[in-house]
């Protein structure tokens, strides 16, 4: 008796087809877990590059390491920011622009909210200098608010210059809310104007300075005092003497005064035969 030949259980042809199907499935598999872990080695890399140091100071925010090369960035340590003696300067500060700019209905209640966009410090300004500055009374955008912010910071830095005055501030650091800055700004407004307020003394702050060089970035914890003695700051104030008044306010009349002077002098000084035509040259 013949046997009967017996069917093929499988399909040859199918099962090859999904052996291939599988195959590649797999190989695709691993080339995108290969790409992903060089995507991912190639992160890690340019993170260790552009914030290397974020893991020795977590105070820092990753916006903190955001730098060009060469360019530095001051930042308040964040244990400075409870400081209770720092917290009353910033209240004399806040009470003394309200009390000047009352008129003007202003009511600053945080320094890095309400000072960052230059619309109180230009009023400000303009209050204690009795200069109106040409800006634009209300701006919205970033670039309207750092246009303003650059003239009336140039007018800050016009009248601070001939003090030699250590300007540590910046359009970008004000505009980004940098308490420090905006701090170190106010206090040179009061002492140069000789605001009628009693600063605290001795205040210093602890700050974290950034830098990136040559591509690595470059940290420093620095201590920064903000003010003295009330002596040493009364000191600062009579450097404006009456003849800054003057020139601020009636610069047509500052010949007169010198002419007056001279006669002043010459009255003294003819016994000794000596007499003086320009006081900038001779006195």
């Amino acid at each position: 008796m013949a046997a009967i030949p017996t069917k093929p259980s499988g399909q040859p042809g199918k099962m090859k087809k999904d052996e291939s199907l599988l195959g590649k499935l797999g190989g695709t598999l691993v080339r995108k877990k290969k790409i992903k872990e060089v995507s991912d080695l190639q992160e890690h890399g340019k993170n260790a590059i552009n914030a290397p140091l974020l893991h020795t100071d977590p105070e820092l925010l990753p916006e903190d390491t955001l730098l060009e090369e060469n360019a530095e960035r001051t930042i308040l340590d964040p244990t400075s920011r409870e400081d209770l003696n720092f917290k009353d300067l910033q209240k004399v500060l806040i009470d003394w622009i309200n009390s000047e700019l009352e008129e003007d209905r202003i009511i600053v209640k945080d320094l890095e909210e309400d000072l960052y966009d230059g619309q109180v410090l230009q009023k400000l300004f303009e209050k204690l200098s009795g200069h109106k500055l040409n800006v634009a009374e209300v701006t919205q955008s970033e670039i309207g608010q750092k246009q303003k912010l650059q003239t009336v910071l140039e007018a800050v830095n016009g009248v601070l210059r001939p003090l030699d005055w250590n300007t540590e501030w910046s359009v970008d650091s004000i505009h980004s809310k940098n308490l420090v800055s905006i701090v170190y700004l106010l206090l040179a407004l009061a002492i140069y104007y000789a605001a009628p307020i009693r600063l605290p003394e001795r205040v210093s702050i602890r700050v974290i300075v950034v830098k990136k060089k040559e591509g690595i970035l470059q940290t420093a914890h620095v201590t920064k005092q903000l003010t003295s003695t009330t002596t040493e700051m009364m000191i600062g104030r009579s450097e404006r003497d009456a003849f800054d008044t003057l020139l601020d306010h009636a610069p047509d009349k500052l010949n007169v005064v010198k002419m007056s002077l001279i006669t002043f002098v010459n009255k003294h000084l003819n016994k000794l035969n000596l007499e003086v035509t320009e006081l900038e040259s001779q006195v």
